[in-house]
């Protein structure tokens, strides 16, 4: 059946929080309720405007969402808690949009947070069947079993298939991770903001080769939000065309057959990526060669490697080709992960298909103008999490023109905060979260002290 023609749907206003450690010292109810309250500062609408709240999370219990969405307003609306793995927060963005393209809300709030644990992924439910446990056994078949961590082992097996298929060395994979690295410094969000050499990251310890441990996104906590709204909401408030950002083309897919074909690179959803890419794109109308920047999960950067080849940003099995002539970085072919990617941004699993929407949002504003891929006319994010699900989405400005630098005073100015979030990890006054907070439904027994504890950390 021939896809139908969507409504159009437009990201109004993104916020963020800075990605930390996991120390157990920041709960979710303050990740999400900054994350949420930047969103609808930088929207310039007010709670009572949304219609629908979508809530991101892997790691809580049910009812996380309602939890963190009281605490803009009771206003009885629907609010839907979604987890699909890694690919979380970008599911979400994906309800949020079918909702708005189907006709049934004008506004959705989407707010990913998490609070994970430290060191590696974990299961908790131990009495039951792991939901990708078809997928390690097949892991074990094929390749065997470590001691390293799983998800290590399961994208290091990719990365050692695409060097023993097509060629690639482990110091591909190593430049993979010296470029988010080093991408990360220009990001006041990231984890970390630390500049490596190559030869420091191939000489980080070994977790599973080729992956070393600076080849490895780290578990992390943070929260990241973003306004939808639609076609009529937009043109109520013509001021703020010029800041909203179309989402062009969006495909959530899950995994084909292929994914057991015993192939370490199909193990890790090689099709659903390729499918989804060219869905999205022929949606946007937009050929894979004029995507100049693009947000792609990098748990590891053999994910990245494999995303590259999938997604159809290099010719087919030359994936490590395109890194080699540096086309993934500033000055060749393309921008892969700006915002330094999971391997250096960090990783917390609900909020990172969000965080990932934000950078390219900033970027097709020009907001992010100390890292900015001028020119850009349509932007390409890639967020997937294994069990499986992927969304790949392609953004354009509402407006048509192609992205240019916008000041940090001018931006400060339209926004009415006095800073530029894409350049500076600020927070927001007493004032502002009264503005956005429900003006007839808010509960302050709802709130308890989350504002204090979040403008304390300020």
């Amino acid at each position: 059946m021939a896809p139908k023609q969507k409504a159009p749907c437009y990201v109004l206003g993104v916020g963020m929080t800075k990605f930390i450690k996991p120390r157990g010292k920041v709960d979710y109810t303050e990740l999400g309720f900054e994350a949420g309250v930047k969103a609808m500062l930088d929207a310039q609408i007010n709670y009572d405007d949304i219609e629908t709240g979508i809530a991101c999370y892997c790691y809580g219990d049910s009812t996380c969402g309602q939890r963190v969405f009281y605490q803009f307003g009771m206003t009885q609306i629907p609010i839907y808690n979604v987890n699909n793995n890694c690919s979380t927060g970008s599911t979400g963005l994906h309800l949020a949009r079918t909702m708005i393209a189907g006709g049934m809300a004008d506004a959705v709030l989407v707010v990913g947070f998490e609070k994970m644990f430290p060191g590696s992924l974990q299961s908790f439910f131990n009495d039951r069947a792991n939901p990708t446990g078809t997928t390690a056994e097949m892991m074990k078949a094929t390749r065997g079993i470590t001691n390293a961590p799983g998800a290590a082992q399961m994208f290091g097996n990719a990365g050692r298939e695409y060097m023993e298929k097509y060629g690639a060395k482990a110091e591909d994979f190593g430049e993979i991770a010296r470029v988010n690295h080093e991408h990360s410094k220009r990001n006041p969000y990231s984890q970390f903001q630390q500049d490596y050499t190559l030869e420091e990251i191939m000489k980080s310890p070994m977790i599973h080769e080729p992956l070393t441990k600076l080849q490895c996104c780290p578990t992390s906590d943070g929260g990241a939000a973003a306004v939808l709204v639609s076609q009529d909401f937009l043109d109520a408030r013509p001021h703020l065309k010029e800041q909203a950002v179309l989402i062009a083309g969006q495909q959530l897919s899950t995994d084909a057959a292929s994914l057991f074909s015993r192939s370490s690179i199909d193990l890790m959803g090689y099709e659903m990526n390729k499918t989804a890419s060219r869905a999205a794109l022929k949606e946007a109308g937009v050929k894979i060669e004029d995507i100049k920047v693009c947000e792609l999960h990098d748990c590891f950067s053999a994910n990245e490697m494999i995303v590259i080849d999938a997604l159809g940003l290099s010719e087919h099995g030359k994936a490590h080709e395109m890194v080699r002539k540096g086309d993934i970085t500033y000055g060749g072919k393309m921008v892969i992960n700006p915002s330094g990617g999971l391997i250096s941004k960090g990783h917390p699993l609900g909020a990172s298909g969000i965080a990932q929407c934000a950078e390219l949002v900033w970027h097709l504003r020009g907001w992010a103008n100390n890292r900015l891929v001028e020119g850009t006319t349509a932007a390409l994010q890639h967020n997937l999490g294994l069990g499986g699900a992927v969304v790949v989405t392609v953004y354009k400005r509402a407006d048509g023109k192609k992205c240019a630098a916008v000041s940090s005073e001018d931006v400060g100015k339209h926004n009415g905060l006095g800073y530029n979030p894409a350049v500076e990890a600020k927070g927001f006054t007493k004032s502002q979260v009264d503005r956005v907070r429900s003006k007839r439904a808010r509960s302050e027994w709802a709130l308890q002290d989350t504002a204090q504890k979040v403008e304390a950390r300020f």
